[in-house]
């Protein structure tokens, strides 16, 4: 019988898939990684939330003083550098303690030495978004004579390119298990595992949805201050509660409930951009100072997760028009949407401006407001 296996990695899985996910470990773990583009060219990058004193000394004497530090187009823009590929700094003469103030913390516009960020580093900014880390790496090119860094993790371009397409594919059906919810009755937990990461993603199922239908859904990103502990920063655990309620009376659906906390940033980069909405920034440019976009989420998953339960068709339940684009894009068909609202509080009213002036959200402030009162 002929064979598909081109090496003993493909045995236990997809390589690409393996080697993103070693080296996202890598960098989570404080190492070095080895990136290398489809010409045999390598950079060395080490994540800047891995490093400590002894590591920076490390990599600064592994380079030989040649290092760097690779920050996304973002981060740039903040430091009022125009670097559409994000900008390298040369750290020659830097200490470590100036490496956070370049990296994520406000700062004022850079004005030394820097050039234009390299494929190489794109593809090691990607990695430490598959890791959940801050998009700020310390990079050195690599000769192509041995190195300290041989030793390092490796992974190609072309593993991040075929990793990122994996993470549509091969997403399994783990468990499915009836769960009454309060106010919204029966409702069934259906638990999916898969993707680079195999992540564990979850669907409620609401009632029993026509399939032949187009079938109300709502896709939720994890939000563990709003949806768990009752954040008034937000209006995240409304919508969780009120959009199973309108799953329920539009006669069954499926609420996705994505774990991409922070619109796909992370817990750590959460918490650090409410740090800065404590300063008085709102949620887009706190997230900017870190060099995260406005939405950094993806919805593979969750069209993966749509075909799986054999939804074809759907009417989505969000007030955000460019989740209808970005899943349409991922391959879902959206045939309408259906708005759905949370409480206005004096905490989260400039939070909700912000997604309506600035993310694009079909949200009328006032007038919910005038509706409340």
């Amino acid at each position: 019988m002929p064979t598909r296996v081109s090496s003993s990695l493909a045995l236990f899985g997809d390589p690409a898939a393996v080697a993103c996910e070693r080296a996202a470990g890598e960098l989570r773990s404080g190492r070095p990684v080895v990136v290398v583009d489809d010409a045999g060219a390598g950079t060395a990058v080490l994540s800047i939330e891995g490093v400590t004193p002894e590591t920076f000394a490390s990599f600064d004497e592994a380079s030989g003083g040649q290092h760097q530090l690779f920050l996304s187009p973002t981060r740039a823009r903040v430091l009022g550098l125009d670097a559409p590929h994000g900008a390298r700094i040369p750290l020659a003469g830097h200490a470590f303690d100036a490496l956070a103030e370049l990296a994520y913390l406000p700062a004022q516009a850079y004005a030394g030495a820097w050039t234009s960020g390299t494929g190489r580093d794109a593809g090691a900014s990607a990695l430490a978004r598959l890791g959940l880390l801050l998009p700020a790496l310390l990079v050195h090119d690599l000769p192509r004579q041995a190195t300290p860094f041989d030793a390092c993790a490796r992974v190609t371009l072309r593993h991040l390119a075929d990793g990122a397409a994996h993470a549509g594919r091969d997403w399994e059906l783990v468990a499915r298990t009836r769960v009454p919810l309060r106010e919204v009755g029966d409702a069934h937990f259906v638990v999916f595992r898969g993707g680079v990461a195999l992540r564990d993603q979850v669907a409620i199922v609401v009632g029993q949805p026509d399939l032949s239908k187009p079938v109300p859904v709502r896709v939720h990103s994890s939000c563990l201050t709003g949806d768990l502990f009752g954040s008034l920063k937000c209006d995240c655990g409304d919508q969780l509660r009120n959009g199973l309620l309108k799953l329920k009376e539009l006669g069954g659906g499926v609420l996705l409930y994505l774990d991409q906390e922070g619109r796909g940033t992370g817990i750590a980069a959460k918490m650090r951009a409410y740090g800065y909405q404590h300063d008085g920034l709102d949620t887009i440019d706190a997230d900017a100072l870190l060099g995260f976009g406005p939405d950094e989420r993806r919805y593979e998953s969750a069209a993966a997760m749509l075909r799986a339960l054999g939804v074809a068709r759907v009417r989505l339940l969000t007030n955000n028009p460019s989740k209808v684009d970005r899943l349409r894009a991922a391959g879902v068909e959206v045939i309408g949407r259906t708005p759905v609202t949370g409480r206005i509080t004096a905490d989260n009213e400039g939070y909700l401006r912000t997604k309506a002036a600035r993310a694009g959200h079909a949200l009328d402030v006032d007038a919910l407001i005038a509706s409340l009162s």
